[in-house]
């Protein structure tokens, strides 16, 4: 797949099959579009092309900086390679691009900067300056210059449509096994293992401690998580505990550490995927290391439970 930061970089061609949006998390919604986008490049003998944005155009719009990805960057390009996407464009969005109306938009980078014979389009996506660009305007552009206009249907789970918004709002409330379904796979973030206070080791439960590889990446709430984790090219299930750890700290940073079942090695400078399961219960604050110590004896045989379970 090649990628491109700049529409300047990326020839026009006609012969052009192109969809846009944030595509935040590559949920089963996504996939429908890209799917779409992807067979109908083969059918038609064009180039593909999907356009995406970065930052997320609500750190621009709503000037809010906190706003957390479900997929990086890099995660996101992953995905869609692994889609069969032949090109990708980034475009840096700013106010100055925002200020940008839908019509000008169609023209100056779709019809006129990149070419295009199909447009797909998300069924309620929009764009441009006041959001003002949807498939109806498109449509009507379409007709006067000669490409097509398909609207993907939204993807429906028990019957709601799937949306990047739900999915991070189940996040939130850690509810994972919810946020797992809609996003149709196991939400997962990476990092680096890095040296902590090795207060887990004290307690029996030696941890690696998590620095994420991203600061936009987001992270569910606080509490217990089974979890499935990759380390070293090999596949291993453990505990997951992301919290300020309120039992030894009044307002502690907060920590993401791992607890990796029947494993026994020193893992510093490794890269960690953890895939969440399922939330074992959220974050306590104990009277004592020896109340801690219990509850995560227990932590540990549920996750063993759920484990289990699904090897079954």
């Amino acid at each position: 797949m090649q990628i491109f930061y700049s529409i300047k970089d990326l020839k026009k061609n006609k012969n052009t099959v192109l969809t846009l949006g944030t595509f935040d998390g590559i949920h089963p919604g996504h996939l429908k579009i890209i799917g779409r986008l992807v067979s109908c490049s083969k059918e038609k003998g064009c180039r593909s092309v999907v356009i995406t944005f970065y930052p997320h155009p609500r750190t621009i719009l709503g000037n809010d900086n906190s706003v957390k990805m479900l997929t990086t960057q890099e995660e996101k390009i992953e995905l869609l390679e692994k889609l069969g996407v032949e090109n990708l464009l980034i475009i840096n969005f700013t106010k100055e691009f925002a200020s940008l109306s839908a019509e000008d938009f169609i023209y100056d980078y779709l019809i006129n900067g990149i070419g295009l014979t199909e447009i797909v389009l998300g069924h309620d996506h929009h764009f441009g300056k006041g959001r003002r660009g949807n498939a109806e305007l498109l449509q009507k552009i379409a007709d006067k210059e000669g490409f097509i206009v398909t609207k993907a249907e939204a993807f429906m789970i028990d019957g709601e449509a799937v949306s990047s918004t739900k999915i991070r709002n189940a996040l939130a409330e850690g509810d994972i096994i919810r946020a797992n379904k809609l996003l149709g796979r196991n939400y997962e973030f990476s990092g680096i293992v890095v040296g902590g206070d090795k207060r887990g080791r004290e307690l029996g439960f030696p941890t690696a401690n998590i620095k994420l590889s991203s600061q936009e990446k987001l992270l569910p709430a606080s509490g217990v998580y089974a979890v499935k984790v990759m380390v070293e090219n090999e596949r291993h299930t453990g505990l997951l505990s992301i919290g300020n750890r309120p039992t030894f700290y009044n307002q502690g940073e907060l920590v993401s550490e791992v607890y990796i079942y029947d494993f026994n090695r020193e893992i510093y400078g490794a890269k960690v995927t953890t895939e969440l399961v399922e939330r074992l219960r959220g974050e306590v604050k104990f009277n004592s290391a020896e109340e801690l110590i219990n509850q995560m004896n227990t932590d540990k045989e549920n996750g063993y439970k759920i484990f289990n379970k699904l090897n079954n």
